[in-house]
């Protein structure tokens, strides 16, 4: 290698690397800086191995699938594995921003770019929104180089239509744009995707998912490899494969969110954050005692409320991570079995989060957050979910919200300039004031969300049914299989208290009977063999 590990700094985008240095008999592997390409790792022993996706590894003779309590209980409080664990005890990912080296048997791994909050920039609204224009363009532009077809992800929020707007400026033709649809107006965006469309005379598609649920969900599921249960997979492998049938390449607005704390769930924290520094020490002792007897009430108002006060009571981190937990702490506690506990040794997965709030380097708290989305939430959830549904279609997806410079660019934001009072995404919508409309800006963030509750009971029952029930489920192994299909059967009937994590049981136990059962095992190292 020329310029060894320092050849990274050079590059910009999205990628998985690896090289091997005949002459330094050394293996040279690096991931992007935000771990939009997945790289694993496989070391048990005396054997190694890597590749992209765990399937290429699962064929090998020394492969153990044997699991990993750790990211099996993180699955179902983030509803992913988060880097660098996978959910097989010897197998691991790399870490977005490293690289590694493996030379002489030796192994080792270097963290090449890390995201800094520590300088906030000094620059006035006016000049950061001209900044933030002018790097949206360029970001946008560099990622519409291609010699096949190009178009966009279009679902009518801020990131998208700036994206697209964007690239209209820049174009010569009219830029193809792919939108998806519900049938449930709750959660159907097509309205303001079409009204961007016309805006910029956009080539527009629209697809509304339907039945499709039903056919597709556990073919779809089968392609993240690992437990996977952020729903919004399903209308993002629609709209890939949508978009597949008119272009090869297609640009989305991942990142915004992040970037300029769209989230609502930023806003909450914020609140809860501000409440837990006014309130006496006093006071927030007696938060936890108030949370229990909360818990004990019936209600959606009771189990927030019981969420709230448990908050009080801890650190930001910990309390950043219960607020956006997808599974009960009090439900978990009542589901696992014994012997799954004592294989977990007391361990939290709340820990995931606080390590990386602890880690950024600034003293303010939504920095902080922030911090942790990027190297938890945006790589183990969005990134994976983008990058497997758009790959399962044979489709290139770019993020220029994405291009590192405007991340870094970002961090040196105020908080203030994202999170404006009740507003997010603050800056990013004022410099889009006069290419995107009022309604748009300012409209209520929807996000790329399903009608979950509704697919329990109705598309996906019949799956539900035949998984959940069963007398062989996997998920029996670790959890109280009485008490989970009790829980079916009053979601059923109309209590859904729980949908999150029946989703969460649902999809485990989909990816179990495919990946773990000893049949599918078989076959797909048959077939792994036959295709390769």
């Amino acid at each position: 290698m020329l310029h060894g590990p320092a050849c990274l700094q050079q590059l910009n985008g999205m990628f998985a690397i690896a090289i091997w240095d005949r002459q330094q008999q050394k293996l040279f592997l690096a991931r992007d800086r935000l771990g939009k390409k997945p790289l694993y790792l496989y070391q048990d022993g005396d054997y190694f191995a890597f590749g992209s996706e765990l399937k290429a590894l699962m064929p090998l003779p020394f492969f153990k699938r044997e699991l990993n309590p750790q990211a099996l209980q993180d699955y179902f409080f983030y509803q992913y594995v988060p880097d660098p664990k996978s959910i097989f005890k010897h197998a691991r990912k790399l870490k977005p921003g490293y690289y590694a080296e493996w030379h002489q048997g030796q192994f080792t791994e270097h963290c090449y770019w890390d995201l800094s909050f520590a300088s906030a920039s000094a620059a006035s609204e006016e000049e950061l929104s001209h900044q933030l224009r002018e790097l949206l363009d360029d970001a946008v532009k560099i990622r519409m180089v291609s010699d096949v077809p190009l178009g966009a992800f279009l679902s009518g929020g801020v990131d998208s239509s700036a994206v697209v707007a964007s690239m209209a400026k820049q174009s010569q033709q009219p830029v193809t744009t792919c939108a998806i649809g519900f049938d449930s107006k709750k959660y159907d965006e097509v309205q303001y995707a079409k009204q961007i469309a016309q805006q910029f005379g956009t080539d527009h598609h629209e697809f509304t998912v339907r039945a499709n649920v039903t056919d597709s969900f556990l073919r779809i599921s089968r392609y993240f490899d690992e437990p996977f249960a952020d729903p919004s997979f399903v209308p993002t492998y629609f709209v890939a494969e949508l978009a597949r049938k008119k272009v090869t390449v297609a640009l989305a607005g991942d990142g915004g969110d992040e970037n300029f704390a769209g989230y609502s769930k930023y806003l909450v924290d914020q609140t809860e954050h501000q409440l837990r520094q006014k309130l006496p020490g006093l006071m927030r002792s007696l938060a936890s005692p108030l949370a229990q007897l909360a818990a004990k009430l019936p209600g959606t108002p009771a189990r927030k409320a019981n969420t709230l006060l448990r908050t009080m009571a801890l650190s930001p981190g910990q309390g950043f991570f219960l607020t956006n937990a997808f599974f009960s702490p009090a439900l978990w506690q009542r589901l696992i079995l014994p012997a799954f506990a004592s294989e977990l040794q007391g361990y939290d997965s709340a820990t995931v989060t606080t390590q990386a709030y602890d880690a950024a380097d600034s003293d303010d708290h939504l920095s902080r957050v922030l911090y942790t989305d990027f190297k938890t939430y945006l790589p183990g959830d969005i990134l994976v979910k983008v990058d497997r549904m758009t790959m399962a279609n044979s489709l290139e997806a770019r993020a220029p919200l994405l291009d590192y410079r405007m991340v870094e660019f970002a961090a040196t934001v105020p908080s203030r300039l994202k999170l404006h009072g009740r507003e997010k995404k603050y800056l990013l919508k004022q410099s889009q004031q006069g290419i995107l409309s009022d309604d748009i800006l300012y409209r209520k963030k929807m996000g790329f969300s399903v009608p979950l509750a509704e697919w329990l009971c109705h598309e996906l029952k019949p799956i539900g049914d035949q998984l959940l029930q069963a007398r062989e489920a996997g998920f029996a192994q670790f959890f109280n299989r009485q008490l989970v299909q009790q829980l079916w059967q009053q979601h059923q009937a109309g209590d859904h208290r729980y949908t999150q994590e029946l989703w969460t049981l649902l999809v485990f136990e989909a990816w179990w009977q495919h990946y773990m059962t000893q049949d599918n095992t078989q076959h797909s190292e048959l077939t792994a063999k036959d295709n390769g």
